[in-house]
């Protein structure tokens, strides 16, 4: 037996007990003839007290050797009220060096100075810590809390193929090479869209499955290139039926992972409603600061940057306009260029009077409408946008966030649930006049906009619903169309061919023409649910063997060339400028 207890378990009720345990040094501290040890394993800490005169071996123990421990618990004379262990200690009366350690690279402890880059290459010591074990016990709660409520409402879990075809879903696929069909590929799934729809065909009602998801797309602190969704499926429920549904399973998410009650149902704000008044379609609703529409006021001005554009907004932040700086107004206007906008106007409200280089362009009744609208106070700043809807909003929204935190707006530990609904059915370049699908090809239009389609796809909104919690989509989906002539329409809105519906789809477009019931689902992101309950802002944290922002593993180092003889059983040749890069 290598143990007893474990190291988080003993209590002053175990005084006198005679215990074995093991587990990693975490800390050694030689105080005069007596050696502390803090040993640490999954569950907690104890402390261990050697008499060096007894142990000789106490000199070879270093951190992050494994030991193994015999003695007897005893009260400490000064308890660690910090720690559930910390009124008690053992005192070794047998020890045995159980493995040895080299000195570790960085700090094994839940604050470390380690770089990133160093604990992803050293995952294995990083898991060590324990915030990154619970950051992994508060995932595999949610996945638990997840089988319990989805088994206790009939649904059925299927886990569907990882090797499959390649479709376009929104970003680019994983290709895997076939070596019995050379030249062919199979695609790692971005989700199992096509096969859970297919699963309502087949009659199953109600499935779910822990699914493994592939996109080959650019990376940031909240996404990765593989990742997990709690993938959910019905036939013959309504879009208010799959929210309502979904809303008792986070609460059941909530209460068993953080053991917070949360009311439901939750608020519904339409798409268009976040985009006009916080500039996201995932809004953190926890502080007030929304965008101004001031198109009304502004339009006639003689300021060209105003003239003949779709919106007009305004930003105001509180207290900002004396310590804005030149410097600071060239950074707004950095990031105003990075939403394809050319600046921001910025003004300032001191001494009861705008002040700005722009106020040129305005005369004064629209200066005094200007101070109404926006209610502005003493040392206001003004930050105003003009130009097409979808970069001038998303623009301020990212300012408003960033504000939002650097003024500490948003009180933490607090959780803000909300559905965003009503999205348009189909993204559009008001440009080159080109829709896409705003979610995927196989969302359903809204009954009454069906009409819309041929000659006004732009304004046909979809029965599409995301989840979104504390400025995260945290969860999406929608109702599927499951009518073969429908479907058919919005492949030939999108541009496909006849040959590519049949080469792409023809498998699902198939099955369509059986009886396919009303269906809709969403999917939960695992990753970013146990970022959000983790508390951290980095997805990475929450997945045992991530990658990095280049999407390289900096632990196994793939992805790695390949030896020239298994590219020669796919039948597979490197260009020339890739090899040994």
């Amino acid at each position: 037996m290598y143990r007893t207890h474990n190291n988080g378990e003993l209590r002053l009720s175990d005084v006198n007990k005679e215990v074995t345990l093991v587990g990693w040094v975490s800390k050694k501290r030689s105080l005069g003839s007596l050696v502390f040890i803090d040993l640490r394993d999954r569950y907690g800490y104890t402390q261990v007290l050697l008499e060096e005169s007894k142990f000789p071996i106490a000199k070879e123990i270093k951190s992050e050797y494994i030991i193994q421990v015999k003695g007897i618990v005893s009260k400490k004379d000064v308890p660690n009220m910090k720690l559930p262990t910390g009124e008690i200690e053992v005192v070794a009366i047998e020890v045995k060096i159980v493995n040895t350690s080299e000195q570790p690279p960085f700090i094994i402890a839940d604050e470390t100075d380690a770089l990133e880059d160093t604990r992803l290459k050293y995952r294995y010591l990083d898991l060590r810590r324990p915030v990154m074990q619970n950051y992994l016990k508060t995932r595999a709660k949610i996945v638990k809390a997840c089988h319990e409520f989805l088994d206790s409402h009939d649904f059925i879990e299927v886990e569907t193929p990882i090797l499959t075809l390649s479709t376009p879903e929104g970003a680019r696929d994983y290709l895997v090479p076939s070596r019995t069909r050379k030249g062919s590929f199979y695609a790692l799934p971005q989700s199992p869209q096509l096969f859970k729809q297919m699963l309502m065909v087949a009659g199953l009602e109600r499935y779910y499955q822990v699914a493994r998801c592939f996109r080959d797309e650019d990376l940031r602190a909240d996404r990765q290139p593989d990742f997990t969704q709690i993938d959910i499926e019905t036939s013959f429920l309504s879009e208010d039926e799959i929210l309502t549904l979904t809303e008792q399973l986070i609460q059941k998410i909530m209460k068993d992972v953080k053991g917070i009650d949360i009311k439901i149902p939750f608020r519904r704000l339409k798409y268009d409603y976040c985009i006009d008044t916080y500039g996201s379609d995932k809004p953190d609703t926890r502080f007030d600061m929304k965008l101004i529409d001031v198109k009304d006021i502004l339009v006639n001005t003689t300021f060209e940057a105003f003239k003949n554009v779709k919106v007009i907004k305004a930003l105001v932040v509180d207290s900002h306009a004396s310590i804005t700086t030149r410097k600071v107004i060239d950074s707004l206007n950095l990031h105003a260029k990075k939403f394809g906008l050319n600046g921001l106007t910025v003004l300032k409200y001191i001494n009861g009077q705008l002040e700005g280089s722009f106020l040129k362009f305005f005369n004064e009744e629209q200066k005094n409408q200007l101070i109404e609208r926006l209610n502005l106070k003493e040392d206001d700043l003004v930050i105003i946008a003009g130009g097409n809807k979808m970069k001038v909003c998303p623009s301020l929204g990212a300012l408003r966030t960033s504000y939002a935190k650097e003024m500490g707006l948003i009180k933490p530990n607090t959780f803000d649930f909300l559905w965003v609904v009503d999205f348009p059915l189909f993204d559009y370049n008001e440009d080159t006049k080109e829709i896409t699908p705003c979610h995927h090809p196989f969302t359903q239009p809204k009954e009454e906009d069906i009409s819309k389609l041929k000659d006004h796809p732009e304004q046909v909104y979809a029965a599409a619903y995301d989840i979104v919690v504390n400025g995260y989509e945290a969860g999406g989906g929608s109702l599927r169309i499951y009518d073969q002539n429908l479907q058919k329409e919005i492949f030939e809105l999108l541009g496909f061919s006849e040959e590519d519906i049949q080469r792409k789809f023809g498998f699902f477009v198939n099955s369509l023409k059986y009886g396919t019931p009303p269906h809709g689902g969403l999917a939960l992101g695992l990753d970013r649910w146990a970022m959000i309950l983790g508390g951290t802002d980095n997805i990475r944290d929450v997945i045992a063997f991530p990658k990095n922002l280049s999407a390289v593993c900096p632990m196994s180092n793939a992805p790695l060339q390949v030896d020239e003889a298994q590219l020669d059983d796919l039948g597979i040749q490197v260009k020339d400028e890739y090899r040994n890069k």
